[in-house]
């Protein structure tokens, strides 16, 4: 019998059918291996022929196209399934949108004209619309850092920071500032709201109120008693829905308040020339405080690596394209509400305006001018603004208090102890606010304190975690914002500090009647 050729015995036809083998996409779809050029295109090497070289070509395709889709090794910690920020990770642009909204408009905004009124016309814009793009600039950096380490997520902003400044020194640097913004946001939300409530009822009932009516602690713990409530939502995706009230009404007060400012005749007496004081020491002093305000009013960024941890991500779909999507939209609405609030308040009241904001400008001078109606509906607005900014702001301490919990337990937190941590933090909050009523005016010695949450510890992480070239542009231009950040910092705080002692600690952002 005549032997044909080896070649011969494994020839395949030029057959649709008998194409080479197919590989899988990561995306699970067959894409078949495009045909070879040459002649031989109709052979099979040998080496594919083997017993075992196909079907681990096969499981290795098969491998690589899994490992992308989950999210090439993401290392996954099993607590974070049982915590509040990582417990549900169906988040969206969307949702990052309402978040970001809800955490960067709010009561802080307000006081933006009283900045304006010891800095003036020039400096005031100048360094609002400076402090916009840095915060945006450092923003972007948060969300690139949530995955810059393969395999790992920074869903806290602690962990970004113990990941860049190493275990210790992360938590020293970033722990304190960011639960100071967090609890001392909501410890002047309680006082705020509740004293928007008494406004609102006021206003609401007028001469036909009560001959006993309920005194601003006791509105307080209204208020705090409604927080409470709303706060056993378990996880932060869960208030989605108030952040988007949050949002709408902050935007909505926001508008109303410059709007009606402006629509209003100027007081006779008005003067945009900055504050003049006594000395020279002061007017140093109230300068650094006044920037402290501006800094303030960007707040929020303590909680973007928490927003973006309730977002699935993937190898082809990571978290940070839905998160900055959003953020890109929130952070336009946001700056349609700080500029024109500062310039249109400015505008309206100059140096009068009264050292409790824009509102409480409102209320002393036009008060008999503007419908009683369009007064109450404002105050019910950031009222319900308060609420929803409360439960955001505490969300991070809540993840804090169920994270020591089910490190010693190993277990989830069961929904009674979940509430007993929120009722908890609730009612300190409010005993902090009755304990210290000026804190709600501290906005420049806030600011400085947590500055270099916003500005400065991002430019630092991006230099240590991404590692530019050393004395290139990037690695300049982030050390010397970082070190920028940190100036400001302290200077901000001392003048915040000044101002707090030089006012007798009674500074209030609404003065009951």
């Amino acid at each position: 019998m005549e032997e044909r050729p080896e070649t011969e015995l494994i020839s395949i036809p030029a057959t649709p059918r008998a194409s080479t083998p197919e590989t899988l996409t990561p995306s699970g779809q067959r894409s078949p291996r495009p045909a070879a050029k040459s002649s031989a295109s109709s052979f099979i090497s040998p080496r594919f022929l083997s017993p075992i070289g196909t079907p681990m070509k096969r499981v290795l395709i098969n491998m690589k196209g899994y490992l992308e889709e989950v999210g090439h090794l993401t290392k996954l910690n099993p607590q974070d399934a049982w915590l509040p920020i990582t417990e549900s990770r169906n988040g969206n642009a969307h949702y990052a949108a309402f978040h970001n909204l809800n955490a960067g408009v709010g009561f802080q905004g307000l006081v933006l004209p009283v900045a304006f009124s010891f800095l003036g016309w020039s400096w005031g814009i100048l360094s609002l619309t400076i402090a916009y793009f840095w915060q945006l600039y450092t923003l972007w950096i948060l969300v690139q850092l949530h995955e810059a380490v393969p395999g790992k997520r920074y869903n806290r902003y602690v962990e970004l920071a113990q990941a860049a400044f190493g275990e210790r020194l992360g938590v020293w640097l970033a722990l304190f500032p960011t639960v100071y913004l967090s609890a001392g946001t909501a410890t002047a939300l309680i006082l705020i709201g509740g004293e928007t409530m008494k406004l609102f009822f006021q206003t609401v009932c007028g001469p036909l109120c009560s001959s006993n009516p309920l005194t601003t602690v006791e509105w307080y713990l209204v208020f705090t008693l409604l927080c409470i409530v709303l706060s056993q939502l378990p996880n932060l995706n869960s208030i989605a829905g108030l952040s988007l009230i949050g949002a709408i009404t902050a935007i909505t007060y926001s508008t109303m308040v410059w709007v009606l400012s402006v629509s209003q005749q100027r007081p006779p007496s008005i003067s945009y020339q900055p504050l003049s004081l006594p000395s020279f020491s002061a007017s140093v002093f109230s300068v650094m405080n006044a920037l402290g305000i501006v800094a303030f009013a960007f707040r929020g960024h303590n909680l973007a690596l928490e927003i973006q941890a309730t977002m699935p991500s993937t190898f082809k779909h990571p978290a940070h394209v839905p998160m900055w999507r959003g953020a890109k939209v929130a952070y336009v609405l946001i700056a349609m509400c700080l500029f024109p609030v500062a310039i249109g308040g400015f505008w309206a009241y100059g140096n009068l305006m009264p050292s409790g904001g824009i509102l409480n400008a409102l209320f002393a001078f036009h008060s008999h001018d503007i419908p009683r109606g369009l007064l109450a509906m404002t105050f019910l607005l950031v009222v319900f603004n308060c609420l929803s900014s409360f439960q955001i702001y505490s969300m991070p301490v809540f993840d804090s208090f169920e994270a020591g919990y089910t490190s010693r337990t190993n277990r989830p937190c069961s929904i009674w102890v979940r509430s007993g941590f929120r009722v908890f933090y609730g009612f300190i909050s409010f005993f902090i606010g009755v304990a210290l009523p000026f804190l709600s005016s501290l906005a420049g010695l806030l600011g400085g304190l947590t500055l270099p949450v916003t500005f400065a510890y991002p430019c630092f992480m991006w230099v240590l975690i991404k590692k530019p070239v050393k004395f290139s542009f990037n690695w300049y231009f982030n050390w010397t914002l970082g070190w920028l950040g940190i100036a400001f910092s302290l200077a901000f705080s001392i003048g915040g500090i000044w101002s707090m002692v030089n006012s007798g600690l009674k500074l209030k952002f609404f003065k009951p009647n």
